[in-house]
């Protein structure tokens, strides 16, 4: 079995995992989030998480990017499992940078494939609903970033998407947690 120490190797500025017997690093690189923020009728789909972390809170469908797959691919597999939910994206929302928990989180606006909408929970969703934005609930949502997207979604709905939004810039680096 390979042995691993922390060193800086030769040429790098960072400490990394190197293999003592060959010289082989193993880096550690951020993980890619990918979600959507789905509407119809002005309101978005949430789900209420029905896993850790943050059970019981609502989050937009959102998750890890598997390998093999694009983050349009992905978005669209999450609202499929959280909410069994067949979507449309219109274009990149949001990339949000946690570095607190070595994240990069993109988000898509999008809409429901067929004109009335359909959904219901997944395995990892007690509940799948549309909210109206009056109606959010702020104080329960999973994660800052799923305020952070929302904000953004509601700043810009029905104008044409442009750059993606980032991070507030209260938090550059989403370091602060939750709200």
């Amino acid at each position: 079995m390979a042995d691993f120490i922390r060193q800086t190797p030769a040429g790098d500025t960072h400490e990394r995992m190197v293999c003592r017997d060959c010289g082989h690093i193993a880096y550690e690189n951020p993980k890619v989030i990918t979600g959507a923020v789905v509407a119809h009728a002005g309101r978005v789909m949430l789900c209420r998480r029905a896993i850790e972390p943050r059970r019981g809170f609502w989050t937009l469908p959102a998750g890890y990017l598997e390998l093999h797959e694009t983050v349009e691919e992905g978005a669209r597999r999450e609202a499929a499992e959280e909410a069994c939910a067949d979507i449309v994206l219109d274009g990149m929302l949001a990339v949000f940078s946690i570095s607190r928990i070595n994240q990069v989180q993109i988000f898509f606006r999008a809409r429901f494939a067929d004109a009335r909408p359909s959904f219901s929970p997944g395995e990892e969703s007690l509940a799948v609903e549309l909210f109206a934005w009056e109606a959010i609930p702020w104080a329960e949502l999973a994660f800052p970033s799923v305020a952070w997207a929302l904000r953004t979604w509601h700043d810009g709905a029905g104008a044409p998407l442009g750059a993606p939004s980032g991070n507030p810039q209260e938090d550059p680096r989403g370091t602060a947690g939750l709200e």
